[in-house]
């Protein structure tokens, strides 16, 4: 796998993570009768920041990787 594949895939994780953290408030609130905002807010905040946290780090090294990768080919255009 390149950099810039493992970027991309670093970038794909960090959405997954994201949306794992709306996914998990909402299935966590399924038994709910009735919903509003306030409500959604409460289970969002007990489930944490930790998918968040994981998120911004798979973020971080996803466009480290591309960052790199692009460095890389451009280096190596740049000798022909």
């Amino acid at each position: 796998m390149t950099k810039r594949g493992a970027g991309v895939a670093f970038i794909a994780i960090a959405a997954f993570l994201l949306a794992m953290k709306y996914i998990t408030a909402a299935i966590f609130g399924s038994g709910v009768l009735s919903w509003d905002a306030g409500l959604f807010n409460a289970m969002l905040q007990y489930v944490g920041n930790t998918l968040n946290t994981f998120s911004f780090l798979a973020l971080i090294v996803g466009i480290a990787y591309l960052a790199w990768g692009e460095y890389e080919e451009f280096g190596a255009k740049k000798k022909r």
